[in-house]
């Protein structure tokens, strides 16, 4: 007997996927797998707080924002999850604990709590596959077209973690293919608007990297991965100050 699997999303829920510009000129193609705090109908509030919800445990707050900004800036297609990464973290395959958390920083999940298989599956293909298959869908339009892809990838941090105040503002982030991140960081260099560091506050060994090594490694297309100060994001004027840099960034180190 096959058991029926749970069902995620309802037609009020509407797709999973949010995708801009996607004839964009760009070679740019940015993703945002943290855009969104929104859950699913079905699932309530997981169990949490009004304050966990707006946390971060829930999100990126202000990346999506600035990858919008960086988008219409470049004309550069952008790609985003609608539901929020406490649903299913898109940043993770679906092997790791962090895919679908029963606890994050000083919450635990108590609707993430003893997911049975086939509950794990459900998320898995209701958000996970959608995702990254829009993403590879992308690619290989663009490919077809004779159109390079460059990934992108946009998350913004916390200025305070486990009680550690964090100095960096900006991260440039990769895994083994740091062509486009060392040439940002020597942009950086030059023009040191924001505190930039290398792997930071994460890096590789967090598993941090999975949507870069699935979309850009394997494709060998250069990748970076974007994490900001999310103090420095907080508002509008924050946002675009982030935004220009950003777009100046990867615009300078593109043409290098």
């Amino acid at each position: 007997m096959v058991l029926a699997r749970p069902k995620i999303l309802s037609e009020a829920d509407g797709d999973c996927v949010g995708i801009e510009r996607a004839g964009g000129r760009s070679p740019v193609l940015l993703v945002c797998e943290h855009a969104s705090n929104t859950l699913p109908i079905q699932f309530g509030d997981l169990g949490l707080p009004s304050e966990a919800l707006s946390s971060h445990i829930a999100w990126d707050p202000g990346a999506l924002a600035v990858a919008r900004s960086i988008s219409e800036a470049l004309d550069a297609t952008l790609v985003y999850q609608r539901f929020s990464r406490l649903i299913y973290d898109c940043n993770r395959p679906p092997s790791s604990p962090g895919a679908m958390p029963e606890t994050s920083e000083i919450y635990a999940i108590p609707g993430n709590k003893d997911l049975s298989a086939e509950e794990r599956l459900a998320r898995t293909d209701a958000l996970y596959v959608p995702f990254h298959d829009a993403i590879r869908g992308l690619i290989r339009d663009r490919r077809a077209r004779r159109q390079d892809s460059v990934i992108v990838t946009m998350h913004s941090f916390t200025p305070v973690y486990h009680g550690r105040e964090r100095a960096v503002e900006l991260g440039i982030l990769h895994d083994e293919d740091s062509r486009l991140a060392d040439r940002m960081l020597d942009a950086a260099a030059e023009a040191p608007l924001y505190r930039t560091e290398r792997n930071q506050p994460y890096g590789p060994e967090d598993g941090v990297t999975h949507t870069l090594i699935l979309h850009g490694l394997s494709n060998g297309l250069r990748n970076v991965m974007i994490e900001v100060r999310n103090d420095l994001i907080a508002d509008d004027v924050g946002q675009g100050v982030m935004a220009d840099y950003l777009k100046g960034l990867l615009q300078q180190s593109l043409d290098a």
